[in-house]
């Protein structure tokens, strides 16, 4: 049988001269997860793995007294210490570029990390998260009352009414109020620079536009110029849609910001 070089050229020709396809590498990513109140880095366990099997590098951080560093416990613990936590964490472990996402308390810790090591930050994202202003704790938030119910806030903490004593982990555990009332720094200009996507987590009977006209996060994300997401779930969308969130948190790094908008806009 007569040899035809040609097929093998065309071949050989088409894997150099074809348009370069992105090097799989440089499309992946290190995430680092920043659970919300009384919880852990075990609420993140599915979409992490999620996250891990497409190929990207995710750490999921556990704020110090909480999941299953609870015997650090105690009412010393603040919102400066969660937000130490995180810092240390990418720099210890020498992380660059890295993709941060908060979801709801954890909004505050990573505006925080935001303005203490934006050089060290590629994209940030705030998962149903609290938005704060520089100088505002999460009380500010919510009005400024502080809390208001005796029993589920007392002895220092914000107690979990539904974690019984023989719980099994993982489960959520009580927080120390002072990670409430302390308030966060942002007026690092490198920080305020960073691209970053707000998601609002929205229930399939509540409706996109009442959450947009409420939700005093959503309109400071807006004004900031960041990019609006939503997602169909609960506050813990992450538990029932890990995948889903995955994805989205993964669609989210190409976001990029919008012009902020400017006073009396």
């Amino acid at each position: 049988m007569k040899f035809h070089p040609f097929p093998l050229i065309a071949l050989l020709l088409g894997t150099f001269l074809a348009p370069a396809r992105a090097d799989a590498a440089t499309d992946k990513q290190t995430f680092v997860l920043v659970h919300g109140a009384t919880a852990g880095g075990w609420e993140w366990k599915s979409t992490g793995k999620f996250l891990s099997d497409d190929g990207h590098t995710v750490y999921r951080a556990t704020l110090t007294g909480l999941g299953e560093r609870m015997h650090l416990n105690s009412t010393d613990v603040d919102l400066q210490m969660h937000i130490n936590d995180v810092v240390n964490l990418i720099l210890f472990e020498d992380l660059h570029d890295v993709v941060l996402t908060g979801h709801s308390y954890g909004g505050m810790v990573v505006t925080g990390v935001m303005d203490r090591i934006p050089e060290r930050l590629k994209h940030v994202v705030f998962l149903d998260a609290a938005v704060p202003e520089d100088g505002q704790s999460i009380w500010d938030l919510f009005g400024g009352t502080g809390p208001q119910d005796p029993e589920r806030f007392k002895d220092g903490f914000m107690q979990v009414p539904w974690v019984k004593a023989d719980a099994k982990p993982p489960h959520s555990v009580k927080h120390s109020i002072k990670c409430f009332n302390q308030p966060v720094s942002y007026k690092n200009p490198a920080a305020k620079a960073l691209p970053v996507t707000y998601v609002a987590f929205v229930p399939k009977d509540k409706s996109v536009e009442e959450r947009a006209k409420t939700d005093k996060s959503w309109q400071r994300a807006e004004s900031r110029g960041w990019t609006i997401r939503t997602f169909p779930g609960g506050h813990v969308a992450q538990q029932e849609d890990p995948h889903g969130v995955a994805t989205l948190i993964e669609q989210s790094v190409s976001d990029k910001n919008k012009p902020a908008a400017k006073a009396g806009d």
